[in-house]
């Protein structure tokens, strides 16, 4: 599962935050990528959604978007944007890979290895830029990523996962360096690459103004933990609408569910 969880914007972040975790109590899934995390000086919101839901969170920032200049509220004066992960099984090795990004403000991909019964599993988990202006530092970002999750080192014998918000529709040069070395997995379950709009019009939070609205911009993707392997993704889906009468989220998650 991936989900942009909207750091602490909005009038309501912990109310949001209950949805948050009455989506993933609901759906239980064995990993969470999450985007736009918090990190406060003593917790992080993956480790309160960890300790819930008696899942391993690792937390790692900075990520992107940059805290506000001016903050909105007293809540989010010191406090990170990150991205975590979440796994249903022990957490073995962590790393914080920098990618290209601006100057003032740095971003990371959090690169985590589980230990699956079937054997060690990588997940990665990241945040692009977004601004038409940015595109060719969008780019550089995305191939970063794609270098990343094509290293050798990461073979074995379980599927190698991204997750992330990567700003873009599938149909850009951003997603194209991406699926050039991994398989889109709402594509592989039989979806039309041109639906299911993770930043859309019909969620009153999201960005009216944002050149990605009614896209697809939030991604599971994934690669055969060996060359010559096969995925087998049986369903992907959208989740996260209203709990008790509010979004969790200005973005939809997607699940994607796989047969090893």
């Amino acid at each position: 599962m991936s989900w942009n969880v909207w750091w602490r914007f909005g009038p309501d972040w912990r109310r949001r935050e209950r949805g948050i975790l009455a989506t993933l109590e609901a759906l239980r899934p064995d990993l969470v990528g999450l985007q736009e995390v918090w990190g406060a000086e003593d917790t992080t919101q993956a480790e309160v959604l960890g300790r819930e839901l008696g899942m391993h969170p690792v937390f790692g920032a900075p990520s992107l978007p940059p805290p506000p200049d001016h903050p909105e509220s007293a809540d989010q004066v010191g406090i990170e944007v990150g991205v975590a992960v979440l796994s249903r099984w022990p957490v073995t090795h962590v790393r914080k890979h920098a990618l290209p990004s601006r100057k003032a403000a740095p971003t990371v991909a959090l690169d985590v290895t589980v230990a699956h019964p079937s054997g060690p599993m990588h997940v990665l988990a990241a945040c692009v830029d977004w601004e038409r202006d940015l595109a060719a530092l969008h780019l550089a970002q995305t191939r970063a990523l794609a270098a990343l999750l094509a290293d050798p080192s990461l073979d074995g014998p379980m599927p190698v996962l991204l997750t992330a918000d990567l700003n873009a529709p599938p149909d850009t040069p951003q997603i194209r360096a991406l699926t050039d070395v991994m398989v889109d997995t709402w594509v592989a379950a039989g979806g039309d690459a041109e639906t299911g709009h993770t930043l859309s019009s019909a969620n009153p939070l999201a960005p009216r103004e944002a050149w990605q609205i009614d896209h697809r911009i939030d991604y599971v993707m994934a690669r055969p933990g060996n060359p010559g392997g096969r995925l087998n993704v049986e369903r992907t889906f959208l989740a996260g609408d209203p709990h008790a009468g509010s979004y969790p989220s200005d973005h939809y998650a997607v699940v994607a569910d796989f047969r090893t």
